[in-house]
């Protein structure tokens, strides 16, 4: 093992730690507000995808860091790494990355502009996202240029 995979898995390692107890306190924080149990498990699953799959698979990302990386996580990097990817899936994610993130406000990790862009970013391209993941389930599109739209 090279010293940098070394450190970066070191890190990781770190960070899954930070992100356990995140997800605890959100759970905690989702349940006060009143959501069901089953609410609160289905966000924290998702948040706990994001947060370690998502922001730990090129570099060692913090959550405090993903707040804006919402367009590549549900527009490109989730329909292609999640199997289950689907409308619903994208839209559910959505929720959660926004209630994550109001969640990490409260807690003075993120601030209210970051929180705004990234529900702004949502609102405005959670169209294209969907339309993204049209067009690579699609088995008459075998052209990467065209699913992607580049």
């Amino acid at each position: 093992m090279t010293d940098d995979y070394a450190k970066y898995e070191s890190e990781c390692e770190k960070i899954r730690a930070e992100n356990a107890k995140l997800l605890d306190e959100f759970a905690d924080w989702l349940a006060a507000k009143g959501l069901s149990e089953g609410t609160v498990g289905k966000h924290c699953e998702n948040m706990e995808f994001y947060l370690n799959e998502f922001l730990l698979y090129e570099d060692a990302e913090r959550a405090e860091e993903g707040v804006l990386m919402a367009g590549m996580f549900l527009g490109y990097w989730f329909i292609r790494k999640a199997m289950w990817a689907s409308r619903a899936s994208i839209k559910a994610n959505a929720a959660s990355l926004k209630k994550f993130y109001t969640f990490m406000l409260e807690k003075g990790k993120v601030d209210q502009e970051a929180l705004d862009d990234l529900k702004m970013q949502i609102k405005e391209e959670m169209p294209e996202w969907l339309a993204t993941l049209g067009r690579y389930d699609d088995p008459d599109i075998g052209d990467p240029a065209e699913v992607w739209g580049l």
